[in-house]
């Protein structure tokens, strides 16, 4: 099991609107998430800055795979499709990122 969390700015006027969405996320798009090896998955935001922190377990054995396999599942396409426009992707993001990868500097259980 791997811990991964990301960062991911919000339009200021986007903010109800995700956190409508979010409090009844599609069964369908849950069910993509758990079966990509995903689980204990939370978004957290932090305000005034406007900024989203995910984080979530990985209990799989090929990130890369998997992240590929949900981007190709037409209802998390149609989720993001209405999500991404209320985001702001951070400037300093690596290539081909949206949500921003982040180091994991310390875990205690």
């Amino acid at each position: 099991m791997q811990r991964m969390g990301f960062v991911l700015g919000i339009k200021p006027v986007g903010i109800e609107e995700y956190r409508k969405l979010h409090a009844a996320v599609w069964p369908d798009v849950l069910a993509k998430i758990a079966d990509c090896n995903i689980r204990n998955y939370s978004i957290f935001l932090r305000q005034p800055e406007n900024l989203l922190f995910s984080c979530f377990e990985y209990h799989g054995s090929d990130f890369a795979a998997d992240s590929a396999r949900m981007a190709a599942d037409p209802r998390t396409q149609e989720w993001w499709a209405i999500n991404m426009p209320l985001q702001q992707p951070l400037q300093t993001r690596a290539e081909g990122e949206w949500w921003a990868a982040m180091d994991e500097i310390f875990h205690v259980d």
